[in-house]
């Protein structure tokens, strides 16, 4: 049986739940609501594979980011790694989890991708 296709997102954003209520019915998803149950290294490694690195799923809109003045910082990869772990808000959501290949954020080009890949399920 192959993997559950899986959501990563923020139950309380209305971003995600617009998103998630535009998904078709019919599509078994497992979904995982990042505040609710924080991602574990595993995951955030298993994200990082699909992605390519630890800065394409960091958020740089996230309150915490300006506040914390990020933006006038030099970041590794260590450090959008160790961000994403302390809160869930450094992670651009919703992430999709779709055939082993992964779709982040919700751009309006990100969503179209991700539709395509559920029709061709």
């Amino acid at each position: 049986m192959l993997p559950m296709d899986k959501i990563y997102y923020l139950a309380s954003c209305d971003t995600c739940r617009k998103i998630i209520k535009s998904l078709p019915k019919e599509h078994d998803f497992k979904f995982h609501d990042i505040k609710q149950d924080p991602i574990t290294l595993e995951e955030l490694e298993q994200m990082r594979e699909l992605a390519g690195s630890y800065e394409a799923l960091f958020s740089k809109k996230a309150q915490l980011y300006k506040s914390m003045d990020l933006k006038n910082k030099s970041l590794t990869e260590d450090d959008y790694k160790k961000y994403i772990l302390e809160h869930y808000t450094f992670l651009s959501r919703p992430v999709f989890i779709i055939k082993d290949k992964i779709y982040i954020g919700n751009s309006q080009q990100n969503m179209h991708q991700v539709n395509l890949a559920l029709a061709h399920v």
